[in-house]
């Protein structure tokens, strides 16, 4: 059994960690609220411009976008969005399993993939199975930057326009609430025909929202300096909105993960510390009384 001392010890340490523990996960509640507040307001910018683009690419359907030209797939792009630390439960762990998943299922189909990573975590997994890595972006903070996105998502983007890969794909976590996140895999690039918003929980509602308006009535307008400059200025800005988006997901759904992770690992260390009292209790009592017994056992010889 374990001395006095180094039971002690391990109390002592294990009560530190705890103090560690609580504080990332208050630490991790204040960021949840700031970005779950974030995600949500960007919904209607991405939910406005997924209709007009919905509405524009049924009306003017004589002129198709590039992003928008199906071709068979021979070499596929994916876009993997996960976080710069750890600490925050299974979040990367599933997205990746389903990243790899998938990538197996592409090479069975003898198809190239080329990755774009959004995250540390990301860019390490793909690292060490010696991915073939065309762009990344790490260390991206608390609050998602378009710039920074952008940069390292337009190297798929141009490679589609230009015939070097044949799909896109985003591979993210959808944040449903605090205590759920989901793993979502979808498809970037070719756009296609009705344009749903993968990172909404109600997807029926989204297609029956973008659906609905154009089977009552059909759409005109004006285009103004010309309809191709509108429809491909509209859906880069809509392929932007859907990665800002996919990202912005991600870091509510990291912190959410994070915070509970953290309050699972305070609430452990709290048994731990109670166990260990314990058994600090009974050896302490075990040795008083070996004393006594000696002390008695002593006299008694005298």
């Amino acid at each position: 059994m374990a001395g006095i001392k180094e039971i002690r010890n391990k109390i002592k340490s294990v009560q530190n960690t705890r103090k560690i523990t609580k504080a990332m996960e208050m630490v991790a509640a204040s960021k949840m609220r700031k970005a779950q507040e974030r995600m949500r307001a960007g919904r209607p910018y991405a939910d406005k411009v997924r209709s007009i683009a919905a509405n524009l690419m049924h009306a003017h359907p004589e002129y198709k976008h590039p992003y928008m030209v199906e071709r068979p797939v021979r070499k596929a792009g994916v876009v993997v969005v996960s976080t710069d630390k750890g600490l925050c439960g299974g979040l990367n762990t599933n997205i990746m399993r389903l990243v790899l998943a998938r990538y197996k299922e592409f090479q069975e189909q003898n198809m190239e993939v080329q990755f774009t990573a959004l995250g540390s975590k990301g860019a390490a997994t793909l690292s060490r199975i010696d991915a073939n890595i065309v762009s990344q972006e790490v260390q991206l903070g608390d609050r998602p930057n378009l710039e920074r996105l952008i940069g390292a998502v337009k190297v798929q983007l141009d490679d589609f326009v230009d015939g070097k890969v044949d799909a896109v794909y985003l591979a993210s976590n959808r944040f449903v609430n605090t205590m759920r996140q989901e793993p979502v895999f979808v498809r970037l690039l070719p756009l296609p025909g009705d344009l749903v918003d993968p990172f909404q929980a109600g997807v029926e509602e989204v297609e029956q929202a973008n659906g609905g308006a154009k089977t009552q009535y059909g759409w005109d307008y004006i285009y103004e300096p010309d309809a191709k400059a509108v429809i491909d200025d509209l859906l880069l800005r809509y392929v932007e909105g859907l990665v800002y988006q996919a990202v912005a997901e991600n870091m509510a759904s990291e912190q959410s993960a994070r915070m509970v992770a953290m309050k699972a690992a305070s609430d452990n260390a709290k048994k731990v510390v109670d166990d260990l009292q314990l058994v600090y209790n009974k050896t302490r009592q075990a040795a008083i009384t070996q004393e006594i017994t000696e002390i008695v056992g002593g006299a008694a010889a005298v």
